[in-house]
């Protein structure tokens, strides 16, 4: 929101300030009284009722909002409060909750923003990035693991165990793609049951997905007082900060944002199509829909065969996303966080070894991007950050916070790529170490 946003007051979507509010008292009022219904355009409007208000706040504490993250945080945070202690009636908590799980508008929010950000890209541009990725991915990786070591040092904990119970869990890609594979690789391993493994794991996950949303919240303030440490928030590469294709002098038709949607679900389609029915594991691990999906649309942008028109439509449609839903997501994603599964969690040892772990994710893929001619904080945030979270909705967060959507399909390689690399060496460290 801008200075002179501010002056005027609240004006979201183009509404003046005073019609917002009265939107947001109506739905919040119907809620109470017990009128308002859990389908989806109810949950859609009280999800903007929440969100709305929390970000404003957010916005206007000074400190908060300079030194933290701004509105875009406080409403994730506001809403984890909300619903772990049922501050609005449970069935819309639920509702809010089955929004973003069951109906899965995570994934359709997240399949327009891969489809909009890397075909907006110019193809070398994109090529480059994606090729110096991994190495950044390993960087952060191994990062993590030498501060864990030096985490660990205080609590007298060993380095095997600080590798197979503390780093494996948070950079492992989420949970379902992460934590829980993990602990079934653990299981085969040593014999114990999975549960064993499981139940420190989330808890160790949890403490570093919060940490991971708050140092990307840090990481973005860091790169508006030093902004040569990153770019546009669209691409990785030192200096490529050219005009993409939004820039070109077309004006993207209803029809062509209609055309980049059909192409952003078709592409879905196909990575849907290669893991459930193709390709569902590579080297007897499972490989994500969406970095399949990711795959195919960096072939598509590669080859460019995809119209221009079509492609600034899916780029209209993404900003529209980026811009004006991602509160929504927010909110979300903030109704899934349980804080007394945090609460539990927060132990002297568990608070400082995640740290580190994070905080070593952070220095080790900013260090390795640079070397290979990224940004370090946006190189941070991606490979770093997005491996150290819960998964899809832990990118959400971790980008939201950094104000980087653009950088998502980056974030979904860490993720998906990313965790079934990390799948791959645990097999072996678990070996080793165990």
């Amino acid at each position: 929101m801008s200075n002179s946003d501010k002056k005027k007051g609240l004006k979201l979507y183009g509404a003046p300030w005073y019609l917002t509010v009265i939107v947001c008292l109506i739905i919040l009022a119907t809620m109470f009284m017990g009128g308002l219904g859990t389908d989806m355009p109810s949950t859609f409007a009280l999800m903007l009722a929440i969100g709305i208000p929390l970000y404003e706040i957010g916005q206007r504490l000074p400190i908060w909002n300079k030194y933290i993250g701004g509105g875009i945080l406080l409403a994730f945070i506001g809403m984890s409060v909300i619903g772990t202690y049922n501050l609005i009636p449970t069935e819309y908590i639920t509702s809010i909750d089955n929004f973003t799980g069951e109906t899965n508008f995570l994934t359709f929010y997240i399949t327009v923003l891969i489809t909009g950000s890397v075909l907006s890209l110019e193809r070398n541009i994109l090529l480059k990035s994606f090729a110096g990725y991994f190495p950044a991915i390993l960087g952060g990786f191994a990062g993590a693991i030498l501060l864990a070591i030096v985490g660990g040092m205080f609590f007298g904990i060993s380095p095997g165990e600080l590798v197979t119970h503390y780093t494996l869990p948070i950079m492992g890609g989420g949970n379902g793609g992460g934590a829980i594979p993990l602990s079934e690789v653990y299981a085969d391993i040593t014999g114990e049951g999975s549960e064993v493994y499981y139940s420190f794991a989330i808890i160790i996950l949890t403490v570093g997905n919060i940490f991971a949303i708050f140092v990307a919240a840090l990481l973005n303030k860091l790169g508006q007082a030093f902004p040569k440490l990153t770019g546009d928030g669209k691409t990785l590469i030192r200096g490529a900060e050219e005009p993409d294709i939004a820039d070109e002098e077309y004006t993207p038709s209803l029809a062509d944002v209609a055309s980049g949607l059909l192409l952003g679900l078709g592409s879905y389609s196909v990575g849907l199509l290669f893991s459930k029915v193709l390709l569902p594991e590579i080297f007897g691990f499972p490989i994500h829909e969406l970095a399949y999906m990711v795959i195919f649309v960096v072939i598509l942008c590669a080859f460019g065969i995809v119209p221009t028109n079509v492609r600034m439509g899916a780029k209209r449609l993404q900003t529209f996303f980026t811009k004006h839903l991602t509160l929504l997501i927010m909110v979300g994603v903030g109704a899934d966080l349980d804080l007394n599964e945090l609460l539990s969690a927060i132990t002297f040892s568990n608070i400082v070894i995640s740290l580190f772990i994070i905080i070593g994710a952070v220095i080790g893929a900013g260090l390795v991007g640079y070397l290979v001619g990224f940004y370090p904080i946006d190189t941070a945030v991606t490979a770093g950050l997005c491996m150290a979270n819960r998964g899809g909705s832990g990118d959400l967060a971790v980008l939201g916070a950094a104000n980087r959507m653009d950088l998502i399909a980056y974030a979904q390689l860490s993720s998906r790529l990313g965790g079934a690399i990390i799948l791959v060496l645990a097999s072996v460290l678990f070996s080793i170490l165990l």
